[in-house]
């Protein structure tokens, strides 16, 4: 069974793009979201494995979704994304509960299967 995911980014073209590179490298896309209450409902809804989630979200960021998503019953694995490099977060990186940090550039089914497997 291929893993479920639900992406989280305020662009509707690099969502539509990440949805079918993942599909098409063995992910489940079953939701989006554009922002931080979409996210939270999506995942409520469908109960994806993975959450490949932006920090840059407009409203609350990535970083308070994960602590949100991490707080509740049977989270998700959460993978943060950003068209930044993780050198631009510092130590919130290390604080956050996520699986870890992918450049949006770098996003592939490999790096995101390396986090989640």
């Amino acid at each position: 069974m291929r893993p479920t995911v639900v992406i989280v980014d305020d662009h509707a073209h690099f969502r539509a793009a990440a949805a079918a590179l993942l599909e098409a490298e063995g992910f489940a896309v079953v939701g989006e979201a554009e922002d931080a209450d979409g996210a939270l409902d999506a995942v409520a809804r469908l109960r994806p494995r993975v959450v490949v989630l932006d920090i840059q979200l407009p409203g609350r960021d990535g970083f308070a979704v994960a602590e949100v998503l991490a707080a509740g019953p049977d989270p998700p694995q959460v993978v943060l994304i950003s068209s930044r490099e993780a050198a631009a977060y510092g130590r919130r990186l290390e604080t956050v509960p996520s699986r870890g940090f992918i450049a949006k550039r770098e996003l592939s089914g490999a790096a995101l299967a390396a986090l989640v497997a």
